[in-house]
């Protein structure tokens, strides 16, 4: 069923959801970075998609939950923020919906991420660390993905206490980044041992899986309340 979208931010990944969604009859309202959010009440789309950078992610989710709009969010960067959306959410009886990928192959790279974190905390004498490639555009550090499969890793080894960038602790889980083109996303987890190495990858070959997988998550959100996540949409 053709949707009202608003799409805010209108850089790569903004216009890579245009591209699919005009092909799937949607009509687009734009609101490119620094555009007026206070009309999104009167416009009334169906559902926002929100691309933009970490400064203005949370106060666009705001505006998009006050104006009675389901929203969702894949701008990475500025989760320190993410608990008081929720809370704001929650309270205002909006819908939100985030995630740092949205990429169906990426949803199974983190349960596969689990799965193997959890086989490794039975193991000693590995160390773990993440490396991480996206192209030069992407300003933050590490990238939301491998924020999340860090957290998992943490998670699931109690011998780590946290992780870091480009950590000499061997308590701390090392996230390496790079920034060069043209790289849509790769990430690299590795178990580094005396004897042998393993290691899995995630090498993304362009923005249409992300574009996708937030167009298709945009359209089943109407009529749904609360703070979901892929597991919710996914059913994992």
């Amino acid at each position: 069923m053709a949707m009202k979208i608003a799409l805010i931010g209108y850089g790569r990944m903004g216009k890579a959801i245009e591209a699919l969604a005009q092909a799937k009859g949607h009509t687009l309202l734009i609101y490119d970075l620094g555009s007026n959010l206070s009309t999104l009440k009167t416009a009334a789309p169906d559902v926002a998609i929100e691309f933009t950078h970490p400064e203005a992610a949370a106060e666009n989710i705001r505006a998009c939950i006050q104006a009675g709009v389901p929203v969702v969010s894949g701008t990475t960067g500025w989760l320190t923020e993410k608990a008081s959306v929720e809370t704001f959410c929650l309270e205002q009886g909006g819908s939100f919906f985030y995630a740092s990928n949205f990429s169906l192959g990426v949803n199974i790279f983190f349960r596969l991420n689990e799965y193997l974190a959890s086989l490794m905390s039975r193991q000693s004498g590995y160390q773990a660390s993440i490396t991480e490639i996206h192209h030069t555009q992407k300003k933050d550090a590490p990238s939301g993905t491998a924020i999340t499969l860090a957290d998992a890793i943490v998670k699931n080894i109690p011998d780590y206490t946290g992780w870091a960038l480009d950590s000499t602790d061997p308590n701390v889980l090392s996230i390496h980044s790079e920034r060069k083109d043209p790289f849509p996303g790769t990430h690299v987890i590795t178990y580094n041992g005396k004897t042998d190495e393993i290691s899995i990858t995630h090498h993304a070959h362009s923005r249409e899986g992300f574009a996708s997988g937030a167009l298709t998550v945009a359209e089943w959100l109407p009529g749904r309340k609360g703070v979901l996540t892929m597991k919710d949409f996914l059913s994992f």
